[in-house]
Formats: structure tokens, C-alpha cells, sequence
């Protein structure tokens, strides 16, 4: 685990402050996160649909808005979540996040002030990303 810095929890106030915004009437789990990329902070919240797997979660949200804005590249993301432990993002956020930057920080936060910092390649180590699809022409 790494040490919490003041960037880490001015970030994760932007995730907090998405997390109002959250639309969970299903799952009465509201999450929030923010990315830092390219000097800016990008949020996002969770959007539930009726059909649970068109549900889109707060840090692909917030990385679409990064991409949107020009940015590919994270620095880092803050997620927030209903829970008394810090939320940490689900396998599929960790993938997608993964093609942004696989050793972006990663900051969780809870209800309370219980904060986890980590990096994405240690919440997923050995991520499917780029590199694999690169083709070596040799091989052709």
C-alpha cells in the first residue's frame, strides 16, 4: 500500500463530489470517480439500466470523458463508493483502465475516511494490453 498524499485526496473529492450525481436505483450503490490526465480532472458516475449489463460504472465514465477531452494517457483515478471500505474498481474497470495506463495510482476512498492507495498493476497484475496485439512482422 502506498502513502496518501494531498493530491490523492483533492482527487478524491472530485470523485466524491460526482459520486452525488450517481444514478443507482437498483443497486442503492452510488460510486464516484475522477481521473487526473493531462493537467485536468475528469468525473464520472455510475449509471444503472434495467438491462444490468448496459450499466456503466463511474470510472469508465470518467475515462470516456478523459478521452473525449483529447486525453489517453492517466495519471490517476480516485473512486468512491457506498461502502465503509475503500471501493475499489471492479476486474472490468481494471482492464479497461489498464489501456490508459496500467501503472496509473489508483486511490480508494469509503463513507468515512478510510483511504487505500495503490497502483493498477497491483490490482491487476498481468493486464491484456497493447503490447500483445502488436504484431512482430518476423513472425510473418
Amino acid at each position: 500500500m502506498t502513502k496518501t498524499t494531498k493530491a490523492d485526496l483533492a482527487l478524491l473529492a472530485f470523485a466524491r463530489e460526482a459520486q452525488e450525481k450517481a444514478y443507482a436505483p437498483y443497486s442503492s450503490f452510488r460510486v464516484g470517480a475522477a481521473i487526473y490526465a493531462g493537467g485536468e480532472i475528469y468525473q464520472g458516475c455510475n449509471v444503472e439500466n434495467a438491462a444490468y449489463g448496459s450499466t456503466v460504472c463511474a470510472e469508465r465514465g470518467a475515462a470516456m470523458a478523459a478521452v473525449l477531452a483529447g486525453n489517453t494517457f492517466f495519471d490517476s483515478i480516485a473512486v468512491v463508493g457506498d461502502s465503509e471500505d475503500p471501493t475499489v474498481p471492479c476486474g472490468a474497470c481494471r482492464q479497461f483502465l489498464a489501456e490508459f495506463n496500467p501503472e496509473m495510482r489508483v486511490v480508494m476512498g469509503a463513507q468515512g475516511e478510510h483511504v487505500r492507495v495503490s497502483s493498477l498493476d497491483d490490482l491487476l497484475p498481468d493486464a491484456f494490453v497493447r503490447g500483445y496485439l502488436d504484431q512482430d512482422e518476423s513472425r510473418s
